[in-house]
């Protein structure tokens, strides 16, 4: 009986352990605490994604907009965020931590300086703090927010970041305009840079200096010259090319006037300089060289006088070289002229024109001529209006010669483009402010070393050089030639760049605006010939001739005054067909534009 019942009571264990209605509803009861969890952990899961989402979204807003104020970039933020919502943040400034609270937000706002050149990784392209400033990069800190599971866990910090980029550009160059238009020296010194003879009218030339070259334009006739194609604007000025397919790439531009293409016409016939010009020396279109050829930037005008782009070109394909040109007697009151001219290089390379953001900077090339003249005298009467060549000083001295050796030297002028900006947002607001700073001038009434004159790694030497020629006759004694000797120097400086404001109506206008030194008092030649110091020498004659010096000083000065202007104005042609100015350079913004702000990381 017993062993009977033990089987029975195993028999009911067995049936219970092997029926398995009613497991689900105890399962059911021992799991849906987890669930529920899961449950409330999956759904702030999905909430912070969302809230983070829309926290990512308000920060790439406040990024643009800050990039848009680059120079009130905290405060735009700040506005951004508050303006959706964000109605308590705490700013962290840089090399401190601030945690955010449930009821404050955290920003930091880090101007800096974005470069989207491809060869730089993507992480670096961004530089903290580095001027000029172009970028903001703005990150945000803030508690999340939890519905189900605070009361398990701490709300997570959610931090997003976001780097906006606006790239304010301009498009200028500097230089020299032709104080006035003398087509003969022109055409003897374009014809000695060009290797060619030109003769071209005074009327030929100013069509030139009025007619504006689209550069973009310029730059597609240059592509098809070079028989380039399916490029960019940067591939094609990362050729070379010589001034005849410069000049012929000018004169196909659209819309150019027919006085001023016939003249680029003829030049670009007759120039024999076959020296190939690196492009990127001559013109640096910044962002706006990665378009392709044929497209335009917007808001961005790209212009340049043809009459400075031809003598650009015609500089940089003579950098380093020496030419000569024999002027003979075309100058007033000078019997020979001999012009000689040496170009250096730019610095760092830098090109003639270019656009660029806050920071790009151009300069001229630095420059010496020299002039080697000699001065009409005159005959008999001792007043210089005879036509032979002697000068009558009375007592038995004659004037038999005057020399004018004048060397010039030009340091490079510079211009750096220092601020862009719309203060209203609207393009009429525009506003580019250019630091521009003229060369240093060295001048000297000397002889100097030929050998160093093209070599600008050294400064070059003078010495005192024959300034007259006199004869001496006594009772006693007759000195057929005696050398007058003599020398001056005069420099002009300005180490303080000056700020130059263009607006949008200046742009408009093709407004030039100048920078001069503050101590140019005077014309040059003039202040070289006051100055002169004169020595004279009759060594083995055993006689003290120094006396007379003061007679033939007064006459030397006079003559070498009466020829200051045409000098003058030879120098101040030749230089400024060369891109530079005695003490002064000319700047000009053809288009800015403050760019769009869009983000960029």
């Amino acid at each position: 009986m017993m062993g009977f019942a033990g089987a029975g009571i195993l028999g009911s264990i067995g049936r219970l352990i092997a029926d398995r209605r009613a497991n689900f509803a105890i399962m059911t009861a021992v799991s849906a605490p987890v669930a529920l969890a899961l449950a409330a952990f999956a759904i702030d899961e999905g909430a912070l994604f969302n809230e983070r989402r829309a926290a990512q979204s308000i920060v790439d807003l406040a990024a643009i907009t800050a990039a848009a104020n680059i120079n009130n970039a905290e405060l735009a933020v700040l506005t951004t965020l508050k303006d959706n919502g964000f109605n308590s943040v705490a700013v962290q400034k840089q090399g401190t931590i601030v945690d955010p609270t449930a009821s404050k937000a955290v920003i930091q706002v880090v101007p800096g300086r974005y470069s989207g050149v491809s060869s730089i990784a993507a992480g670096s392209r961004f530089e903290a703090g580095k001027l000029p400033y172009n970028a903001v990069q703005v990150s945000l800190k803030k508690r999340g927010t939890l519905y189900f599971s605070a009361s398990m866990m701490e709300a997570p910090v959610i931090g997003t970041t976001a780097t906006a980029s606006a790239q304010a550009e301009a498009a200028f160059s500097i230089g020299s305009r032709l104080a006035s238009v003398n087509g003969g020296i022109l055409n003897a010194l374009l014809g000695g840079l060009l290797g060619s003879n030109i003769s071209l009218s005074v009327m030929d030339y100013n069509a030139l200096i009025s007619a504006d070259i689209d550069v973009l334009s310029f730059t597609d006739q240059l592509a098809t010259e070079l028989k380039l194609t399916g490029v960019s604007y940067s591939d094609v000025l990362a050729s070379k090319a010589t001034v005849g397919q410069i000049a012929t790439a000018m004169a196909n531009v659209p819309g150019l006037d027919r006085t001023a293409r016939i003249a680029l016409q003829t030049m670009a016939s007759g120039a024999t300089n076959k020296v190939k010009i690196p492009l990127s020396q001559f013109i640096n279109l910044g962002s706006v060289g990665n378009l392709g050829l044929g497209q335009k930037p917007a808001g961005l005008s790209v212009a340049a006088s043809a009459m400075s782009m031809v003598t650009a070109a015609a500089a940089l394909a003579n950098g380093t070289n020496q030419v000569q040109v024999n002027l003979g007697a075309t100058l007033p009151g000078l019997t020979s002229t001999t012009l000689s001219i040496a170009i250096g290089e730019p610095p760092q390379s830098s090109p003639w024109l270019t656009v660029g953001g806050t920071g790009t900077v151009v300069r001229t090339a630095q420059t010496r001529i020299k002039l080697l003249a000699s001065v009409g005298i005159g005959n008999g009467n001792g007043n210089g209006n005879g036509n032979g060549g002697s000068m009558n000083l009375g007592g038995g001295i004659k004037l038999l010669a005057v020399n004018l050796p004048l060397h010039v030297e030009v340091a490079y002028a510079e211009a750096t483009l220092t601020d862009i900006s719309c203060p209203t947002g609207r393009p009429d607001s525009l506003k580019v402010t250019i630091a521009g700073q003229p060369g240093v001038v060295a001048a000297h009434l000397a002889d100097a070393d030929a050998s160093g004159f093209a070599d600008f790694t050294r400064p070059h030497s003078f010495s005192d050089a024959e300034i007259a020629d006199v004869s001496v006759k006594l009772p006693l004694i007759n000195l057929k030639l005696l050398q007058i000797k003599g020398s001056s120097a005069f420099s002009v400086t300005n180490m303080t760049p000056t700020n130059l404001i263009f607006t949008s109506t200046d742009i408009t206008n093709k407004a030039i605006k100048t920078v001069s030194t503050k101590n140019l008092t005077q014309s040059l030649t003039t202040s070289l010939v006051n100055d002169l110091s004169l020595s004279v020498s009759a060594l083995g004659l055993g006689i003290d001739v120094s006396a007379l010096l003061g007679t033939v000083k007064p006459a030397v000065v006079t003559l070498l005054n009466g020829v200051t202007a045409p000098v003058d104005d030879l120098v101040s042609n030749t230089l400024a067909a060369l891109g530079v100015h005695v003490g002064e350079a000319d700047i000009r913004v053809t288009g800015a534009t403050c760019g769009r702000s869009v983000l960029v990381q």
